[in-house]
């Protein structure tokens, strides 16, 4: 990455555009695009063209409904089915933080929603969450790129998270030691069009890395801070 820190480019002409709906968040792509999540709707590798938000209500997922079938149903209601990544939140889907940075011709964008009321420490003992609260984050590079530069922009984006949450003193529900995140976490990140080919690496010596780590890190930041202020009139 250039000396010179990544800016904040104006409203692009085209690439991803958000839209918010009837309690839902979507990121549209224009274009079929390379993604990697573990989204229970649209998870894995996968071709898609939107990713969704989708707000819910903790009575809402009380047993015996399935996670996928309330996902899938509001995905037809709104128009939406095939080819989405969807991600369930009970954070209100107006919250979320939006940052995009470039450097030179590369550029990436993020958007999160965040919750914390399901902090956890990567390590606590299993078990079911006590209450509900997650941080969904989405990070769009403008270059094509390989899976295996997906996974690890991914790693970039998921340690860029978790240096936030500790940085804001978040404590595991669970145990009382300092969250790396919550129980139900999802990243996604995604490419442009182009696969198999395009961006091979994504570390932290690469301006793909540098530039999904930086948004990402923003995004968490921002959306940790307005959580703190909603829960507890205080930031960090």
């Amino acid at each position: 990455m250039s000396a010179a820190a990544p800016r904040v480019p104006p409203r692009p002409e085209s690439g991803p555009w958000l839209a918010l709906r009837d309690r839902m968040l979507v990121v549209s792509f224009g274009a079929r695009t390379r993604a990697c999540s573990w989204a229970i709707v649209g998870g894995g590798f996968a071709s898609v063209r939107h990713v969704a938000w989708v707000e819910v209500e903790e009575a809402e997922l009380r047993p015996p409904v399935d996670p996928r079938v309330l996902a899938r149903e509001r995905l037809r209601v709104e128009g939406l089915a095939g080819e989405v990544v969807v991600l369930l939140t009970s954070r209100r889907v107006a919250s979320f933080e939006d940052c995009a940075l470039e450097d030179g011709e590369l550029a990436a964008r993020a958007v999160a929603t965040v919750g914390l009321g399901n902090a956890l420490r990567a390590g606590d003992p299993a078990g079911v969450a006590g209450r509900i609260g997650t941080i969904n984050l989405l990070v769009h590079v403008s270059a094509p790129m390989t899976d295996e530069a997906l996974l690890e922009a991914s790693a970039i984006a998921t340690e860029a998270k978790t240096a936030a949450v500790i940085e804001a003193g978040s404590r595991s529900r669970r145990t009382g030691l300092a969250a790396t995140g919550t129980g139900t976490d999802c990243t996604v990140l995604a490419g442009a069009p182009g696969e198999g080919r395009g961006e091979r690496y994504a570390g932290k010596h690469t301006r793909v890395g540098a530039l999904v780590g930086a948004a990402a890190d923003r995004v968490v930041r921002e959306g940790v801070r307005r959580w703190l202020l909603e829960k507890t009139g205080s930031a960090w």
